[in-house]
């Protein structure tokens, strides 16, 4: 007998045996450790408990003896514990295997091979593009916030299957691989098509900074991973160096990423205050605050429908505390908190734990951030940012703004 199924037998052992125990007392049981009464309520719970655990055995144990393939135990139990996070129907909450689990620290640490956009499952079941990261071979390729992945290499992927499809998409530098979008047109007609993009070591340059008009700070924050904020902090000071009178943010197709380089970034901007609070579904709350040092110029926080996450975080603290104004169009609208579980073995889980709450007591959760001032970029606008001032409205538009406010 496998050492895994004399586990298994021991557990289920133990069970019928605490269950007899509660049976023979009826009522109630005495535990040997400190003589107090247990109730009979405890009895059916325990039974219950049992009943599960047996029926779940039982369907595993009828798939080896009968399947007609043969079967990897692996795959079988990595199944049981997808589908019971899939149960949840939250499309945040996910268990990892081994090769997914890495995938998703690389990601985080700043370093990976493969195409450079980020998704999300969609409410539709299809997986959706929050934004491509800029600088890379997906957002060379044109691949835009809110597109449908609907094949990978020509195989059909759901939302529920998204961690495969990921894995397909990644691969070694210099490799192809062909993505079938479905976007909206013009007259809200789906457009499906094809889309080849070659995999590149991605490093992800997640800030940049530019001077604007001699004394206009400019920063891009890409995405939030484990350098965002020193590379931020690093930036600022350049930027404070070179004098400058007022500062723009752009987080538009930002979609988020670690809560605490987040945190530490409105920190340098907010003065002393909370930064976000979470709540958990028994009502505890945890607060991040910022304290009393901070830059003092005139700033401006631009946001578009790829702005989401860690990024929704810092505009909406921005807008609570009335420190600077959001430009733009309405962020993504992701007001839940994960914790990622490293369960020893290499695999791991992510679980909604929370949902977050701007200062004042907001929750944006599929409703998203509104700017102060709305500017829609023109139609046709593919390059935003310093390099295409000429066309980016929302970026002009956020100029004369803080302009307003130094001159």
């Amino acid at each position: 007998m496998s050492k895994r199924k004399v586990t298994i037998l021991l557990i289920i052992v133990v069970l019928v045996t605490n269950i007899i125990t509660f049976g023979l007392t009826n009522l109630m049981s005495i535990s040997l450790h400190n003589k107090a009464y247990v109730p009979k309520a405890e009895y059916h719970r325990l039974k219950s408990v049992y009943e599960q655990f047996s029926k779940v055995l039982y369907v595993e144990q009828y798939i080896r003896d009968n399947y007609l393939r043969d079967v990897d135990d692996k795959k079988l139990i990595d199944g049981q514990l997808k589908g019971m996070l899939n149960s949840l129907g939250d499309p945040y909450s996910n268990y990892m295997t081994e090769d997914e689990f890495a995938s998703l620290l690389q990601q985080t640490s700043g370093t990976y091979a493969g195409i450079g956009i980020v998704v999300t499952p969609g409410e539709d079941n299809l997986i959706t593009v929050v934004s491509p990261i800029e600088g890379t071979p997906g957002e060379r390729a044109g691949i835009k916030s809110g597109d449908k992945i609907i094949r990978v290499d020509g195989k059909e992927f759901l939302a529920e299957n998204m961690d495969e499809a990921v894995k397909v998409m990644k691969g070694e530098p210099k490799t192809k691989v062909v993505l079938t979008i479905m976007r909206k047109d013009k007259n809200g007609n789906n457009d499906i098509f094809d889309v080849e993009i070659t995999r590149e070591i991605i490093r992800l340059v997640t800030v940049k900074s530019s001077i604007i008009d001699d004394d206009i700070g400019y920063i891009k924050i890409t995405s939030f991973d484990d350098l965002t904020y020193k590379d931020f902090k690093t930036e600022l000071d350049k930027l404070g160096k070179r004098n400058i009178k007022g500062l723009i943010i752009d987080l538009r197709n930002n979609p988020g990423g670690l809560l605490d380089r987040c945190a530490q970034i409105a920190d340098e901007l907010l003065g002393e205050g909370d930064i976000v609070y979470t709540e958990t579904k028994t009502g505890k709350r945890e607060y991040i605050k910022s304290n009393k040092s901070m830059v003092d110029y005139p700033l401006a926080i631009l946001i578009n429908g790829g702005s989401a996450s860690a990024s929704e975080i810092l505009a909406g603290a921005v807008k609570d505390h009335g420190r600077g104004v959001l430009i733009g169009t309405t962020t993504f609208g992701k007001g839940v908190v994960q914790r990622i579980i490293d369960l020893k073995d290499g695999t791991g889980l992510k679980l909604t734990i929370s949902e977050y709450f701007t200062p004042n007591g907001t929750n944006i959760h599929g409703v998203g951030i509104d700017p102060d001032i709305v500017v829609e970029l023109p139609e046709g606008v593919e390059e935003i940012g310093v390099d295409n001032l000429k066309e980016d409205t929302q970026l002009q538009r956020a100029i004369e703004e803080i302009k307003s406010n130094i001159e």
